[in-house]
């Protein structure tokens, strides 16, 4: 008996088999990319607005709200680009297409994520990453051995608490279909919280996006370790040293809400 394909490989191969169909329209493709472009330049224009109109805002100057946008934007533009088709899960189960993913030896989670990968999407990772580098070249904190090595680490930690969270929002449509709105308020209302130093919210705002939907280390918490400044929020200064633990732990809890979702699924009959 034949053993089913890894799904490792299988991610690559599907999203690249989606990007050779996209690619059929290149104008269209790269019209879609400048648009998600010009979406991003607008939230850093808001930002810069903002910072350079106050100063100095909760304690962050421009400069270093920008890394904090940074952070945000290229987390949760790579969660999206990577995880965002889970979004459309309720749209799978209710045209039955779920049904099909089963039977298909390959984990449905893969097949869904990788459904319709959309690489115009890069349109918001490129200028997030390239005020990332901006942000970091300006830093006034050393670059230590040890600064420079967590750095990657931070990163893939804040994409994978994104994807996690993703994933998580899309499994409430195993048990409302119509839920994509709500899930979408956790996702993309997430980033809009994230792109701004959490320290401009109220304490309550803060202590949420830590212990309960733990965004705040996405950004809030690495700019704060790059930054080499203490919480102004009153939080421990060891939390920025958590976000592995904490994306490990969100990843564990992603699994284990989507196989309850899976369990609690009834086919459509269709």
């Amino acid at each position: 008996m034949a053993r089913p394909p890894a799904p490792v490989p299988v991610y690559p191969l599907l999203a690249w088999t989606w990007c050779r169909a996209v690619a059929q329209y290149p104008l269209s493709l790269a019209f879609l990319a400048l648009a998600q472009a010009f979406a991003a330049l607008a939230e850093l224009t808001a930002i810069v607005v903002v910072f350079g109109h106050a100063g100095v805002l909760a304690g962050f100057t421009v400069h270093e709200a920008l890394l904090v946008y940074a952070l945000a934007t290229a987390a949760f533009s790579t969660a999206d680009l990577l995880m965002g088709s889970v979004e459309r899960l309720g749209e799978h189960i209710r045209t039955g297409s779920l049904d099909t993913m089963l039977v298909r030896p390959v984990p449905p989670l893969v097949q869904i994520a990788a459904d319709r990968f959309s690489p115009q999407r890069l349109g918001r990772i490129l200028p997030a990453a390239a005020v990332l580098v901006h942000a970091l070249a300006g830093l006034d904190a050393p670059w230590t051995a040890g600064r420079a090595l967590f750095l990657p680490v931070l990163l893939a930690s804040a994409v994978a608490v994104c994807c996690a969270v993703w994933v998580i929002g899309a499994c409430l449509q195993f048990f409302a279909t119509d839920a994509r709105e709500a899930a979408n308020s956790i996702t993309y209302g997430g980033q809009a919280l994230t792109e701004y130093p959490l320290a401009v919210y109220g304490r309550g705002v803060v202590r949420a996006a830590t212990f309960a939907v733990p965004l705040a280390f996405v950004s809030w918490q690495p700019a704060l370790f790059l930054l080499d400044r203490p919480d102004p929020t009153g939080l421990p200064d060891w939390l920025r040293f958590t976000p592995p633990a904490v994306a490990a732990g969100m990843c564990a809890l992603a699994a284990l809400v989507w196989r309850t979702g899976l369990r609690h699924y009834r086919s459509t009959g269709s």
